[in-house]
């Protein structure tokens, strides 16, 4: 038997063509990852408020620029 070290480089990915790629998923997701990063509540606030201040395009380069070292977000 051998004990192997999981892979903590690998990243989420969320994949943008199912049910994941919902912008309602999405919110819920930057909300959740948010607080996982420790994240103030106002900065998470903040956050969904500009994600939400625009279209689907605004709201995924909100979303990637904000935990795009974390979370890939794949077509």
């Amino acid at each position: 038997m051998a004990i192997i070290e999981k892979d903590r480089t690998k990243k989420i990915v969320i994949d943008l063509s199912g049910p994941e790629g919902n912008a309602f998923f999405l919110l819920g997701a930057a909300n959740r990852y948010g607080k996982q990063l420790g994240f103030s509540s106002e900065k998470i606030s903040n956050i969904l408020s500009e994600m939400k201040a625009g279209d689907y395009d605004n709201l995924i380069k909100v979303f990637d620029r904000e935990f795009g070292d974390y979370i890939d977000l794949e077509y």
